[in-house]
């Protein structure tokens, strides 16, 4: 398991880095030639290629290498869901209630407490993730030195970003402390946010993309999947709290100035 998996899988919007598919092709889009005889074949070559089934098609191939069912395979969907779900759901109790920081004596103390859990359920879900990669078949396409070093290589950009926006915001910056009451007096701006929005969550993506590129994995593959369709969602449930936040932060600035 490489650690570099368990480091960044962290709330993004730490930063009050705040940001405001595939465009699905319109009944008025043209579409590719078809053949007037019979319909084309998914995956029949390029001449008879369907744009508009590709990506089922690369699915379909991936799903023939893998089982769902697999119980390593279900524990990482499950560790996956379970970990942004978990913080969350205590972050936004804790805003709520301030219960954690008074059962621990500070908020520095409570946000570090949840910080150590969420590392330990990051290395949990990195564990499952590599040993529902080894349960799978290997895709023999990928299987080779040159999908290794791409592999090697989105594992390093994926460090470089998750690493960099960890010394950006430090421990409580990166660990829900906004939820804490713990703000940043001033918006991050500094490298990697001055590149990417939400830094920390893409940077970790790649990590288990490159992951599962190095391991030739169709099973990694798909988690990838899982993992950036999660983030996705924690981003859109994230931003709008984590603005309220420091909107009612400025209103009680101003209203004090």
């Amino acid at each position: 398991m490489g650690p570099v998996l368990a480091v960044g899988v962290c709330r993004e919007a730490r930063a009050w880095s705040l940001q405001g598919g595939p465009r699905p092709m319109g009944p008025g889009r043209a579409g590719p030639m078809r053949s007037s005889v019979a319909a084309p074949d998914c995956c029949g070559g390029l001449g008879n290629l369907d744009f508009r089934k590709a990506d089922l098609c690369v699915m379909t191939r991936l799903l023939g290498y893998v089982d769902p069912s697999e119980p390593h395979f279900v524990a990482a969907v499950l560790t996956i869901a379970f970990n942004p779900l978990f913080w969350n759901v205590v972050a936004r109790w804790e805003h709520k209630t301030r219960k954690l920081s008074g059962a621990f004596g500070s908020p520095h103390l409570a946000c570090c407490t949840l910080g150590g859990a969420i590392l330990l359920l990051n290395v949990l879900r990195s564990h499952c993730f590599t040993q529902a990669m080894l349960s799978q078949p290997r895709m023999q396409s990928l299987d080779n030195p040159l999908a290794y070093r791409m592999g090697l290589a989105l594992l390093g950009v994926g460090g470089m970003f998750v690493l960099s926006s960890f010394l950006a915001l430090g421990f409580t910056g990166t660990f829900l402390g906004d939820y804490f009451g713990i703000l940043k007096e001033t918006r991050v701006t500094t490298f990697p946010f001055s590149v990417l929005d939400n830094p920390m969550y893409w940077g970790s993506t790649a990590n288990y993309l490159g992951w599962a590129i190095m391991h030739a994995s169709p099973a990694g593959l798909l988690l990838t999947t899982v993992v950036a369709l999660t983030y996705t969602v924690a981003i859109l449930y994230e931003e709008p709290f984590t603005a309220e936040i420091y909107r009612q932060k400025a209103s009680q600035a101003h209203k004090r100035s």
